[in-house]
C-alpha cells in the first residue's frame, strides 16, 4: 500500500488541491486522489477499497458467464433497456449486445440500479453485423419470437455458448434476424394478454439459463479469460483511475490483486505528469509559411 501523502505533496504532483477535506482513513493514492482536481462527483465510497468489497468483486467476476449473452433489436424505451442491463448483471452475464434505436439510448440510472457499470455493452450498427459477430464466436441464437416453429423457452440448451435475442416493443425481432436464429422461444401465457414486457420476458428467460448452468456446474469455477478478468478487476476496483486513463488515452496501471489498490499510485501519477508535460501541443507547431 502506498504511504500517506501530505497535502503539500499532493499539491506538488497535481497542482491546486480541492477545498474538500479528506478523512484520516483515506491513505495512499486515494488520499492524493481526494485532492486531485477532476475527481469530480466520485464519492469517497468509490475511492476506498475494503477487503469485503474486493471479495465481492472477485466473487462476481468468478461466476460471470462470458458465453451467455443478450442481444436487443432496437429496444427503444430507456427503462426497458436499463431493466435488461440490470437482469444481465443479476443472472451473471458479463456482456450485452445492442443495436440502438434510431433515436439513441439513455440508461435510466434508477432502473438500471448502477448495473451499467458491471455489464460490458457492445454496440452494433445493424442486427446483421451483430449476428455475424456472434455466430463467428460459435454462439447459438435464440430469438424470443412467436412463430410456427417456436418452442417453450425451457426446452432449449443454455449451457452451450448462446445469445438470447430480444425484439423491440412494437415489432419484435425483425424478420431477417428471426430467420437467422437457430431457435425461436416463447414463454407460455395463460392469461388474457399475449405477451410480457420485453424486460420481464428477458429476466424470465435468463433465470432458466441460470438454472441450467448452475445444474451443469458452470458457476463453480471461473470461466472468464484472464485478460478480460484482469481488465474488469482493475475497472471495478479503480473506477476513478479508469476514467482518468480513458479520458487521456493512457494504459491502466498495475494493481495488487490482493488489495485492489495501485501498486505504486504516486510513482505512476508522477510519470503521467512528466509524460503529459512533454507531449507536443498544437500551438508548439511551427506556423505554416506561405511560399513566395
Amino acid at each position: 500500500m502506498c504511504a500517506s501523502l501530505r497535502p503539500s505533496m499532493a499539491l506538488e504532483i497535481f497542482g491546486k488541491p480541492t477545498p474538500k477535506p479528506f478523512p484520516d482513513t483515506c491513505t495512499g493514492f486515494y488520499k492524493l486522489d481526494c485532492w486531485f482536481v477532476g475527481a469530480g462527483k466520485s464519492s469517497l465510497a468509490n475511492l476506498l477499497m475494503t477487503p469485503e468489497r474486493l471479495a465481492r468483486i472477485k466473487q462476481v467476476l468468478n461466476t460471470r458467464q462470458p458465453d451467455l449473452r443478450v442481444l436487443t433489436d432496437q429496444v427503444h424505451k430507456p427503462r426497458n433497456l436499463s431493466a435488461i442491463i440490470r437482469s444481465c448483471d443479476a443472472f451473471g452475464l458479463a456482456n450485452m449486445h445492442v443495436v440502438w434505436p434510431k433515436e439513441g439510448f439513455r440508461a435510466f440510472r434508477k432502473t438500471a440500479g448502477g448495473s451499467f457499470h458491471w455489464v460490458t455493452t457492445h454496440t452494433h450498427p445493424t442486427m446483421d453485423n451483430a449476428v455475424t459477430e456472434l455466430k463467428a464466436q460459435g454462439h447459438k441464437l435464440y430469438a424470443a419470437q412467436l412463430s410456427d416453429r417456436a418452442v417453450d423457452f425451457r426446452e432449449v440448451d443454455y449451457t452451450v455458448p448462446c445469445t438470447i435475442i430480444m425484439g423491440n416493443e412494437v415489432d419484435g425481432v425483425n424478420p431477417v434476424t428471426a430467420e437467422q436464429a437457430d431457435e425461436h422461444i416463447v414463454i407460455p401465457m395463460m392469461g388474457m394478454v399475449e405477451s410480457l414486457n420485453v424486460s420481464s420476458a428477458c429476466s424470465i428467460i435468463l433465470s432458466e439459463a441460470q438454472r441450467q448452468r448452475k445444474l451443469a456446474g458452470m458457476f463453480d469455477q471461473r470461466r472468464m479469460p484472464d485478460e478480460e478478468y484482469n481488465r474488469l478487476l482493475f475497472c471495478w476496483c479503480q473506477p476513478t483511475v479508469k476514467r482518468y486513463c480513458d479520458d487521456r488515452n493512457l494504459p491502466y496501471p498495475p494493481i495488487d490483486h490482493e488489495t485492489g489498490e495501485l501498486i505504486d499510485g504516486v510513482g505512476w501519477m508522477q510519470e503521467v505528469r512528466k509524460l503529459r508535460a512533454n507531449r507536443p501541443r498544437w500551438d508548439d507547431q511551427p506556423e505554416n509559411v506561405a511560399e513566395d
